[in-house]
């Protein structure tokens, strides 16, 4: 016989307890870097955004706490589990989706390549430093003219001798002009290859892009190769064709997926408690139908955004998650990110539109989520394909 419904009084910062569903270790990380960006993120997120800027200091505090390559392991790398990484990543774009981003492209794209397809020293070269944050990495795949077809990429290598002559340009890239390293991808005559290229080599440049609206405290830049001279070395021996650049997406997405759910709380909480504070009519907005019904999508929405995540982290911690899982778990969650990002705004009133309060900044933010790392069509798009059996990409 079941137990009885009990009435009682439920969280709304965590309506359905999920809190329960976590383990003493994943509850002190991410308290821990819950704290971290209470403490060196949101006094200042406003300010950055407004500028345009991103600390690159940020990069050795966020390595002292293990955050960069925390889901890798050796070289470094804390080697938590994936719902541990997960954690740390709603938390960090709880603060901003700038740092989630910054905490995504090292680990994710710039030092999971070298961990799962480079050479030993390369490893070594490497790692235990962006582990630290002493080196920050970007990735350079996508360019202006080929974004949901990265396959269709100009960006050329060539032999020349034991060297790679790499030439060509990359677009949209997080951490551009601020890194140290980049791992490029390349077509020569096999196909596609990834390279490891210090950004001090001769005829490497980055044009950082302004006037940006979205990913503010964020460096997104232009990479521009010419004539770029590799040794031999500098290839990633491991990956061959477009399941390398591929392989690394999906680890980013991972992270999206749970990240996006802690920019959602924080547009929730903030019009939750303002919707109590403000009075019209003399009576706080809270107990008027219509804001009652938007607060409520709100928390459904990332109630579930967050048991979807959970969910697909234990089937990776089990070694059952597939590609297409992930795409499901990107889909929707920035999806739901961005509805509740919006109506959020609208709680706020005028009050919304200004970076005092922190949802116009993660609604737009929310909007370049919902492009990079494949778009909502791609994602889409993958799902049917998953479920027909039927490509619709070619």
């Amino acid at each position: 016989m079941s137990s009885p419904i009990t009435p009682g009084t439920t969280d709304p910062n965590d309506f359905l307890g999920i809190d329960a569903l976590l383990d003493p270790e994943e509850k002190l990380l991410r308290d821990t870097v819950r704290q971290f960006v209470a403490d060196r993120i949101l006094p200042d997120v406003a300010e950055w955004f407004e500028s345009g800027t991103f600390p690159k200091e940020m990069a050795k505090e966020m390595g002292a706490l293990g955050l960069l390559g925390m889901h890798l392991d050796g070289y470094g790398c804390a080697g938590t589990s994936a719902v541990q990484y997960g954690l740390a990543c709603t938390e960090l774009e709880a603060g901003d989706s700038g740092a989630r981003s910054f905490a995504s492209v090292q680990g994710s794209l710039s030092m999971f390549p070298i961990r799962a397809f480079g050479s030993e020293e390369q490893k070594q070269e490497w790692l235990p430093r962006m582990a630290a944050g002493e080196v920050i990495g970007c990735f350079g795949l996508t360019e202006a003219d080929s974004g949901s077809d990265p396959s269709s990429m100009r960006t050329n290598a060539r032999r020349d001798g034991d060297d790679w002559v790499l030439n060509g340009s990359k677009m949209w890239i997080t951490n551009g002009g601020i890194a140290d390293v980049a791992i490029v991808w390349a077509r020569d005559d096999d196909g596609i290859r990834g390279f490891v290229v210090p950004t001090d080599t001769p005829g490497f440049s980055t044009n950082d892009i302004h006037q940006k609206l979205s990913l503010r405290a964020s460096v997104t830049s232009e990479l521009v190769l010419s004539d770029v001279r590799l040794p031999a070395d500098a290839v990633l021996p491991g990956a061959e064709g477009m399941k390398g650049p591929l392989s690394c997406l999906n680890e980013a997405r991972f992270g999206i997926m749970f990240g996006v759910v802690g920019a959602a709380r924080a547009c929730y909480e903030a019009a939750l408690a303002y919707a109590k504070d403000r009075t019209q009519f003399d009576k706080p907005i809270a107990a008027f139908q219509l804001t009652q019904r938007k607060l409520v999508d709100m928390m459904v929405g990332i109630n579930r955004g967050m048991l979807v995540a959970l969910h697909l982290g234990r089937m990776r911690d089990a070694g059952a998650l597939q590609a297409a899982q992930v795409s499901f778990g990107k889909l929707d969650n920035v999806r739901m990110a961005l509805e509740v990002a919006r109506s959020a705004r609208s709680v706020l009133g005028a009050n919304g539109i200004t970076l005092e309060y922190p949802v116009i900044r993660h609604m737009n933010n929310l909007e370049s989520v919902f492009t990079y790392e494949g778009t909502n069509e791609i994602h889409t798009l993958i799902l049917g394909q998953a479920i027909t059996g039927e490509s619709a990409f070619s």
